[in-house]
């Protein structure tokens, strides 16, 4: 439980990327290959400032992520990356105007009961990824013997 703020973190991080990348995809307008050569197109989009800022972010976010699966079970830490769903749904709709309808709201809903009860099943769970041994270093004097 003491890594819920780094996998908060990493959600957080997670879903700020893709705001940002979106809101730099909505600055360039609708994308068009015709008459422009397709890397030139790309090196545009990737070096525009706010898709950047989301790349950027995204790396920071793994990098975090990272970290955390080094010290958490997988299956404990994994199903926490879909709050950057319910994030991003809330953060789009106030931002973007977007669609929050009924159905995407009780989608949202279970999104945060799964986690919750996710987060339960991670109060008594060891602290360390148990699940990959590292193999036992042996001292020279035990090959003596």
């Amino acid at each position: 439980m003491k890594y819920i703020p780094f996998i908060l973190f990493t959600v957080a991080t997670n879903a700020a990327a893709q705001l940002m990348l979106k809101y730099g995809m909505m600055q360039l307008g609708p994308l068009s290959f015709a008459g422009v050569n397709p890397l030139i197109k790309i090196l545009q989009i990737v070096f525009s400032p706010w898709v950047f800022a989301g790349l950027f972010t995204f790396v920071v976010s793994m990098a975090s992520h990272l970290f955390v699966l080094s010290k958490v079970e997988l299956s404990f830490a994994y199903p926490f990356l879909s709050l950057a769903y319910v994030l991003v749904a809330v953060f789009a709709y106030y931002v973007f105007r977007e669609d929050l309808n009924a159905l995407r709201v009780a989608g949202i809903g279970l999104i945060c009961i799964g986690t919750v009860l996710i987060a339960q099943s991670g109060r008594h769970a060891p602290e360390t990824a148990t699940a990959i041994s590292q193999p036992k270093s042996i001292q020279t004097s035990e090959l003596a013997k």
